[in-house]
């Protein structure tokens, strides 16, 4: 099992609507609208790596209110 967060910083007008599709895609488990440089904050939970690439390149990629992300693998 893979673990990683993710730092997402989202267009200010659909910072809720964005979260609801984060929390609907499979492998995020949680997603938390915080303060400070970033908007939200998902925690992913896949079977590989292979699994977490394709969730962060083709996913999220589909959400056009993210503007930027940072991903951090879990040890």
């Amino acid at each position: 099992m893979v673990s990683s967060i993710i730092l997402a910083n989202v267009e200010r007008s659909k910072i809720n609507e964005t979260a609801e599709k984060l929390a609907e895609t499979e492998g995020i488990s949680e997603v938390y609208s915080v303060s400070g440089n970033y908007d939200l904050v998902a925690i992913v939970r896949v079977r590989s790596n292979d699994d977490l690439s394709d969730l962060v390149t083709n996913h999220l990629l589909k959400i056009n209110a993210i503007l930027k992300t940072e991903t951090m693998l879990a040890f």
